[in-house]
């Protein structure tokens, strides 16, 4: 399903064939979550989930990416807008979209990481988790630096 909702000439789309590959992976490999990830990997990860692209004219300026089974669990990640296009609104409009979206609605659980965002995803009811101790996790955060090949 496509959506686009539009925000001073900005659109954000959930149609796949928009995705600037090579714009997502250029901003993914300089990220602090996903240093260095190979190209082949990035597209393995996008063809693999539910994502959306915020485009100004023609240009990719945005993106975020569910890892989603569409029926009781989903993970947000790889969220971004360029710095060149914050201050806009544009990452709540996202968020609101990925909210939005009808396959994430009626989910027991959507999971996300964050750094510095949380107060954005609070608005959305996000929130620390309620049993930590209860959550484990395999953590390798320099996969992409030592992986071979």
């Amino acid at each position: 399903m496509t959506t686009e909702n539009q925000l001073a000439g900005y659109e954000i789309s959930t149609d796949p064939n928009r995705l600037q590959i090579g714009a997502i992976h250029a901003f993914l490999s300089r990220s602090y979550w996903s240093s260095g990830i190979p190209l082949e990997t990035t597209q393995a990860a996008i063809r693999n989930s539910l994502c959306l692209g915020v485009f100004y004219r023609d240009a990719q300026v945005g993106f975020a990416r569910v890892v989603t089974d569409r029926a009781t669990f989903a993970y947000l990640c790889d969220v971004y807008v360029l710095d060149e296009h914050r201050g806009r609104g544009l990452g709540t409009r996202l968020i609101q979209a990925v909210m939005a979206h009808p396959d994430l609605q009626g989910l027991r659980r959507l999971l996300l990481v964050t750094r510095d965002a949380h107060a954005l995803y609070a608005q959305f009811g996000f929130g620390a988790l309620g049993s930590p101790a209860r959550f484990m996790e395999i953590n390798r955060p320099d996969i992409y630096q030592t992986r071979a090949g």
